[in-house]
């Protein structure tokens, strides 16, 4: 995909248990979210590519853990005070981009005695990341140490099978009717990426709309030859 289809006013997204799509690709993940509240250990982390549906478990997870949830970007630029009041007494956190942190003094920091507030309170948190916690490059010794020792459950890039159920489900959201071969046309061009996927179904019907043109892989082409996201061959 060499670039994205530029969104003004994206739909809202939809993070409920109900809502998550199980396929191979997520299934190890989905099963330490399902899990819950039986985790042996209080620090764990769902690690997988951008896309593939972290921030979805994560939300899962803190609507069924009454977990607060917090962005490790913002946790890389906030002071230790800061967040501590943020926390309150929280003892249940899902952190988001928590690989974020690494390489940023302050959030290292705040990390580390985030792990420390929760282990020592028999809370548990759950951060999100591209890769495992073990392979972030982080400067604190202290926080490298502890972050090994996290639970880790992966998730792989989506197949054609579950993009194919993941469009069909983001139009069915919108009520727009659409043939199996726009889906397969779709899931076989565009970026494996769940994010990708509502981008695209939304650029679509932005298009259907305005031009009065239903859904068909004659429109799904004429948008794709202007904003250039297929991959592989698009001769058919």
């Amino acid at each position: 995909m060499s670039g994205q289809i530029p969104l003004d006013l994206p739909a809202a997204t939809a993070l409920g248990r109900a809502d998550f799509l199980p396929a191979e690709a997520n299934a190890e993940a989905l099963a330490w979210i399902d899990r819950w509240p039986d985790w042996p250990v209080p620090v764990s982390a769902v690690v997988g590519p951008e896309g593939s549906g972290k921030t979805h478990l994560l939300a899962i997870w803190a609507a069924r853990a009454g977990a607060m949830i917090l962005d490790g970007r913002w946790l890389a630029a906030t002071e230790l005070s800061a967040v501590l009041d943020r926390l309150g007494g929280a003892t249940r956190v899902a952190l988001d981009d928590a690989d974020a942190i690494a390489g940023a003094a302050v959030g290292e920091r705040a990390l580390f005695h985030l792990y420390n507030w929760i282990r020592e309170r028999g809370g548990a948190l759950l951060m999100a990341g591209r890769t495992p916690p073990a392979r972030w490059r982080v400067a604190l010794p202290d926080l490298s140490s502890r972050l090994r020792t996290a639970h880790v459950a992966t998730l792989g890039a989506p197949d054609d099978a579950l993009l194919e159920a993941v469009l069909f489900k983001l139009f069915h959201d919108r009520q727009v009717a659409v043939g199996m071969d726009v889906v397969q046309y779709l899931a076989r061009r565009m970026e494996r990426s769940l994010s990708a996927a509502g981008a695209v179904v939304d650029a679509l019907d932005r298009r259907a709309l305005a031009a009065k043109r239903p859904i068909s892989v004659r429109l799904a082409r004429e948008l794709a030859a202007e904003s250039g996201w297929t991959r592989g061959d698009d001769r058919d």
